[in-house]
């Protein structure tokens, strides 16, 4: 009887590593279905608390895990990404998009005699469903089909843990020992700390709820025994977020404050409330024995109801979390990117993309503070010019490390040219901000040396300036905005300053030659005019990024080649304009 009894306790926890990886894979393969999806759902994040609760709720219905959102939201908080009464929102609604996962498992509680019926039963289509997901992720083609397949065969494995778990348990509805033991689950403060532990435990309120489900099939347990294990489920899952919140800042750590307040406030509510209705009313429903459908109910019901209750007072919520946490008195550096968002390499994208975006931003005040010292040399902005630079030069180095680190974790094939498209665009701005600092250096060397530009060269100079900040202006517009139809505009522009800084070059050349221009001033030109010609290079090439998100398979050669056709009249028309605007008289 002890071998067998080991024999079980082997199979039940077999089951539960087949479906903790089940819900991996699937998680895995719903996410990378939802791809873009997913990034838009995202970017809905405002300090609006019912757009944080169904972005809660829909992110956590497609990766079908509260604690891993949850997670993430300590990242977004350590980083300065989020503030915490956004995250607030979101974790009301990542308690209640979770609750799909129970819904799911309940299939494995119907019971019928009717064909039809019976094949919704997992038993019947999950070995179906495993040979169409086997099939799909060794034969398709598409990442597409082969994410769609990942997913078909992570619920299998699941169900089939599931299913492993069911019958691992079935010996203990003969066992007289297990059904006295039973009886301790009357008193629902034994329910919600035992639902508490085990999920604390396998750190997976998914994995919990299935076993529970898996139990009742096997042994009958009423409703009041049912919910406070449910509750306590609840409460248990936030120790991932506590974990996670170790090592962060104070606002990070209120994050996890917030979701454990939210669940055991939750419990001592309705737990009070069914207790205190069964004493008065004697509900006759809740000596019932439950199902899987049942304990569906009763999660749903929970979290949909404490989250009904608790939205008004998101404010109060805050305020229990600003006393448990108190805030440091010297604040810690703000974390950049915090490691946690690689949870979602959709997320990490997104997030990494607003940074170039801020980085991009400071190159463009950096060129354009650079040009106007040309004229009137300020140390006061050359100090700003080298305080920015050292900036911009972090956010490459930390950018591009948060990225290789993305790169590394399992993405779809859009995400990862997406990734490659960034990590470019990030050389791109920099050097654009290294040709800023060349500027800067003439603008000293000038200023020290006591030399000025003639008229005609100041003329050529300013025409060149303003096509290099036009330029710069849409090519920084264009990448905040993903924006192909701005993207477009770059190249007939970029072209426009090629053939300003080739004829400046010229007529400089036969100032020197005519000696209407001092020759020490020719090093300082010539090296003035390539920074701005490599400045508009730079541009086009960001603008080629950004059209490749919308054509992955576009070569940037051939892509210029066809842009600058005579058959390209959008092309020629915008580049007529530039022509006209900026011209050297």
């Amino acid at each position: 009887m002890e071998k067998f009894d080991i024999f079980c306790i082997l199979q039940l926890l077999g089951g539960l590593a087949f479906f903790l990886y089940g819900i991996y894979v699937m998680s895995s393969g719903l996410e990378k279905i939802a791809g873009g999806k997913l990034e838009k759902i995202l970017k809905t994040m405002t300090s609006s608390p019912w757009k944080g609760l169904i972005l809660g709720a829909s992110v956590t219905a497609i990766i079908q895990s509260s604690s891993a959102v949850t997670v993430m939201l300590v990242g977004l908080v350590n980083s300065g990404i989020m503030k915490l009464t956004q995250a607030i929102g979101v974790i009301m609604g990542s308690n209640i998009g979770t609750t799909i996962t129970a819904w799911i498992l309940s299939l494995s509680g119907i019971q019928s005699t009717n064909v039809i019926v019976r094949l919704f039963k997992p038993e019947s289509f999950t070995p179906l469903l495993a040979l169409v997901g086997v099939i799909m992720v060794f034969v398709a083609k598409s990442n597409k089909n082969r994410n769609i397949g990942s997913a078909f065969l992570g619920f299998s494995i699941l169900m089939t843990g599931m299913i492993f778990m069911g019958s691992s348990m079935e010996p203990l509805s003969h066992s007289q020992k297990f059904i006295d033991l039973l009886t301790l689950f009357h008193n629902p403060l034994f329910g919600v700390l035992v639902g508490t532990v085990i999920t604390a435990i396998i750190q997976s309120s998914a994995a919990s709820i299935g076993m529970l489900q898996a139990l009742v099939m096997q042994v009958n347990i009423s409703y009041s025994m049912a919910l406070p294990i449910i509750m306590g489920q609840n409460i248990g899952t936030c120790i991932t977020a506590v974990l996670s919140s170790i090592g962060v800042n104070a606002n990070a750590r209120k994050v996890a404050v917030v979701h454990v307040a939210f669940n055991v406030i939750g419990t001592i509510i309705f737990l009070s409330i069914v207790e205190a209705a069964d004493l008065l009313f004697n509900l006759k429903w809740m000596e019932e024995n439950i199902n899987p459908a049942g304990i569906a109910v009763l999660h749903s019901s929970f979290n949909i109801l404490t989250t009904i209750l608790l939205f008004p007072f998101i404010k109060q919520l805050e305020a229990i979390a600003n006393f448990v946490i108190k805030d440091a008195k010297a604040p810690k550096e703000r974390v950049f990117l915090d490691e946690r968002l690689l949870l979602s390499p959709e997320l990490a994208t997104l997030e990494s993309h607003q940074k170039i975006v801020a980085m991009s931003k400071l190159v463009k005040s950096n060129v354009l503070y650079a040009t106007k010292l040309l004229k009137n040399y300020s140390q006061k902005k050359a100090d700003v010019i080298n305080k920015n630079e050292k900036i911009i030069d972090t956010y490459e180095d930390k950018l591009e490390a948060f990225l290789v680190k993305t790169s590394n974790r399992d993405l779809s094939e859009e995400n990862s040219n997406h990734i490659a498209r960034l990590l470019l665009t990030i050389g791109d701005f920099e050097r654009i901000g290294d040709h800023a600092v060349n500027v800067l250096n003439i603008a000293e060397q000038k200023e020290q040396k006591h030399l000025d530009f003639p008229p005609d060269l100041v003329n050529d100079i300013k025409v060149i300036v303003n096509a290099t900040l036009e330029v710069l202006n849409v090519t920084v517009e264009a990448f905040s905005k993903n924006s192909a139809d701005i993207a477009l505009k770059i190249e007939p522009l970029e072209q426009v300053i090629d053939r300003l800084v080739a004829k400046a070059k010229n007529r400089h050349i036969k100032r020197i030659q005519f000696g209407e221009c001092p020759r020490e001033l020719d090093f300082f030109v010539s090296d003035l005019f390539t920074d701005f010609e490599r400045i508009s290079d730079h541009c086009s090439n960001i603008a080629t990024s950004i059209l490749k998100t919308k054509d992955t398979t576009i070569d940037k050669h051939e892509f210029l080649k066809q842009l600058k056709s005579y058959d390209n009249k959008d092309f020629s028309k915008a580049y007529d304009e530039f022509k006209e605007k900026y011209s050297l008289v």
